[in-house]
């Protein structure tokens, strides 16, 4: 049975980081061996960086590229993509400047005037509360109809963001009409307690979230979907909160797939 719209390339493959950290020669065959009863439909781009990408001449699969330098490495990448003949769906990069994000940002926005081509371009704003330079950073980005990617997890307790934190952010983004996608901690469809003793969001409680927060929910009740671990949807909230909530990067296919399974909310 076809995979409903609603959750097709939710998730982006993102195999060779942590912690699943798989050999890339490895990750890149799992990717295009999986089938429909794999959750093949599942699943969008496949992630790497940009150092990676002479070592994969050839391939044929969608690649959100993660810049691993500043603003001046954007068109590298992309260049190369189109010289090897890669299939570019996506450029991903972080601003570090804490000192000047919207600054940043604006060097970000410039450096894409370089591209010959226009690509997607996801930018990272850092893990700090939703404070004057965070938000200016934002709304750079919104100006330049580019799109916003949160960190939702990671190797410690420092890299998840807490509730109110992430339903800031997600906040932020409807308030500026900017798409956004989320990186790590979002293997599992529902909020629980990971055998690290860390507290992991659910993809599902993101994506109600969304829904609840861009039919005017309050802050609070964004936060309380984003507790909820029992939290239930339907197809149609999916579909609605994908509108925003493009996709997640996890490092295994499975584990979202096996969710969605348990659920009933796959074929």
């Amino acid at each position: 049975m076809p995979l409903d719209d609603a959750w097709a390339s939710l998730v982006d493959d993102a195999a060779i980081f942590p912690p699943g950290d798989a050999p890339l020669h490895d990750a890149t065959a799992a990717y295009g061996a999986r089938s429909a009863e794999d959750g093949a439909e599942l699943v969008g781009s496949f992630v790497l960086r940009d150092t990676d990408l002479p070592l994969v001449r050839g391939v044929q699969m969608p690649l959100s590229v993660v810049v691993t330098g500043g603003a001046g490495q954007l068109a590298g990448p992309a260049g190369l993509c189109r010289r090897l003949g890669l299939d570019l769906a996506g450029l991903e990069i972080a601003l570090r400047d804490l000192d000047d994000l919207a600054g940043n940002a604006r060097r970000v926005v410039a450096a894409l005037d370089e591209l010959e081509q226009p690509v997607p371009v996801f930018v990272e704003l850092p893990q700090t509360p939703a404070e004057h330079g965070w938000l200016a950073a934002a709304d750079v980005v919104a100006e330049a109809e580019l799109r916003l990617k949160f960190r939702t997890g990671g190797l410690d307790a420092a890299a998840y963001p807490t509730s109110e934190v992430l339903a800031g952010w997600i906040d932020a983004a409807l308030d500026r009409e900017t798409q956004f996608k989320c990186t790590a901690g979002l293997h599992r469809a529902i909020r629980h307690t990971g055998e690290d003793g860390f507290e992991h969001h659910g993809f599902l409680n993101v994506l109600l979230a969304t829904r609840r927060a861009f039919d005017g929910a309050s802050h609070q009740e964004v936060v309380a979907v984003l507790e909820d671990r029992e939290v239930t949807v339907t197809a149609d909230e999916v579909a609605a909160g994908r509108r925003w909530f493009r996709s997640f990067g996890s490092c295994s296919v499975t584990e979202p797939w096996s969710d969605l399974h348990e659920l009933g909310l796959v074929g």
